[in-house]
C-alpha cells in the first residue's frame, strides 16, 4: 500500500530531508544530522512535522463518560483546558494505543493517537461507543500539527504568532487566534523539553512552518531525533515499550492506571497484574561498553535469554551506550547484572533507572 504524505510532505523534499516510510506515512528522518537536530531541540528550539498523528473528536452528553469507558485515566469533572496522557486497554490488558485526551468542554474531548494506529483506534473507538450518546468525528485527514520543542520555544512561539502562551501550564491548551484562523495551542511534546503542539488546518502549518524555518531561531528536525529525545526523556513508543502484548503496568505505567475509577476497558486484568505483581517489565539498562544495544537484541542472565531490547541507543545528551528492555520481571531489581547480546558478541551491563535524562518541562 503507498504511503501517505502529510500536507508538509513537499517542504521536506525541497530541504533535502532524507525521507522514509513510518506509521504509513513518507516522512523526514533527518535533514541535517540527528546529533545536529538532537541538540538544537536540547540547547534552543526545533519544530517536528507530526501531523501524521490522529485527531479523533468525541462530543455528546455521555462525552465524559464514553471516554472514561476507553481511557485508564480519569478525566471525571476535568477542568477546561486539561490534557491527560493514558491508554486504551484491551479486555486482556494489552495496549490498544497510548494516547492524549484534551478536555475542550463538559461535552466534548479530542483524542490524539499515533498514526500508525490510527484506522485500528478509530475502528475499537466505534465498537464500544454502542450505548453512549456520542459522535465520533475522525478529523486526522483534515489536521496538521506542528511540536515546537525547546528551551527557546515560548519566546518564539509567542513572538512568531503574536499569541500569549506564557501562561499555559504544562499539559494545557487553549484555542487561539492566529492570521485569521482559531488554532489549538498545547504545552506538550515528546522530547523531554519545554515546548508547544499547534494544531491547525493544512494551509496554517504549511505557511506556520515556513514562518518558523524563516526566522533563523528553529531547526528542523526529523523522526531521528526524535526517538533519540524521546528515548533519554524513557518516553514509551508504541509497538516498542508498549504493545496489544504489554500492558501499561508491565511497562511501568501504572500511574497512568487509575482503578478507583467505577470502570474501564481493562481494568480487571491491570487490577490483577497490580495486586499481583507482573511477570515481565520495562526496565532500563546501561552497557558497560561502549556498544550500541537495538531493537530485537537479546538481554541474557548465565546464557540464557531473560527478555529483549525495545529501544537502545548511545545517548547523545548524556554520552552512555542505554537501552530499554522487557525482561523476566525476577531480574528487574537496579544494579541486577545482565548481559546483552550484540551480533555474536555478549557485553556485560545492569539494570538502570529508565530515566536518562532529566525532563525540562515547564510546571
Amino acid at each position: 500500500m503507498e504511503e501517505k504524505k502529510t500536507c508538509l510532505y513537499d517542504c521536506h523534499v525541497e530541504l533535502g530531508a532524507k525521507m522514509s516510510p513510518f506509521g504509513g506515512f513518507m516522512m523526514p528522518i533527518e535533514y541535517s544530522t540527528i546529533i545536529d537536530e538532537h541538540n538544537a531541540v536540547r540547547n534552543h528550539c526545533g519544530v517536528f512535522d507530526v501531523s501524521h498523528m490522529g485527531e479523533v473528536m468525541v462530543t455528546g452528553a455521555d462525552a465524559e463518560r464514553y471516554v472514561n469507558h476507553i481511557f485508564t485515566n480519569d478525566i471525571t469533572n476535568a477542568p477546561k483546558g486539561k490534557i491527560y496522557y493514558g491508554m486504551m486497554l484491551y479486555p486482556n490488558g494489552g495496549t490498544v494505543d497510548d494516547l492524549l485526551v484534551y478536555k475542550v468542554d463538559e461535552a466534548q474531548f479530542l483524542l490524539v493517537i499515533n498514526a500508525s494506529n490510527i484506522d485500528k483506534d478509530y475502528d475499537w473507538m466505534k465498537q464500544n461507543a454502542a450505548g453512549f450518546d456520542v459522535v465520533l468525528d475522525n478529523q486526522s485527514d483534515v489536521t496538521g500539527q506542528l511540536a515546537i520543542q525547546g528551551p527557546d520555544a515560548e519566546r518564539i512561539v509567542s513572538e512568531l504568532f503574536k499569541i500569549e502562551v506564557a501562561h499555559l501550564e504544562f499539559y494545557t491548551f487553549e484555542y487561539a487566534q492566529a492570521d485569521g484562523e482559531t488554532i489549538l495551542v498545547s504545552r506538550t511534546g515528546y522530547t523531554g523539553e519545554d515546548g508547544f503542539e499547534i494544531y491547525g488546518s493544512h494551509a496554517f502549518i504549511i505557511n506556520a512552518w515556513k514562518r518558523l524555518l524563516a526566522s533563523g531561531e528553529v531547526k528542523p528536525c526529523g523522526l531521528g531525533c526524535r526517538d533519540t529525545l524521546r528515548f533519554e526523556a524513557a518516553l514509551p513508543l508504541y509497538g516498542h515499550e508498549l504493545s496489544d502484548e504489554i500492558s501499561p503496568i508491565e511497562a511501568g505505567l501504572g500511574m497512568f492506571v487509575k482503578l478507583n475509577k467505577e470502570e474501564f476497558i481493562g481494568k480487571e486484568a491491570v487490577a490483577e497484574q497490580k495486586a499481583n505483581g507482573v511477570s515481565k517489565k520495562v526496565v532500563g539498562i546501561e552497557i558497560l561498553d561502549r556498544a550500541i544495544p537495538r531493537n530485537g537484541y537479546d538481554i541474557e542472565v548465565d546464557g540464557n535469554k531473560i527478555g529483549t531490547v525495545t529501544t537502545g541507543y548511545h545517548t547523545i545528551t548524556t554520552d552512555r551506550s542505554v537501552c530499554m528492555a522487557l525482561i523476566d520481571a525476577k531480574y528487574a531489581a537496579i544494579d541486577t547484572p545482565v548481559d546483552i547480546r550484540i551480533r555474536k558478541k555478549v557485553f556485560p551491563g545492569k539494570v538502570v533507572k529508565k530515566k536518562f535524562y532529566e525532563k525540562k518541562y515547564k510546571k
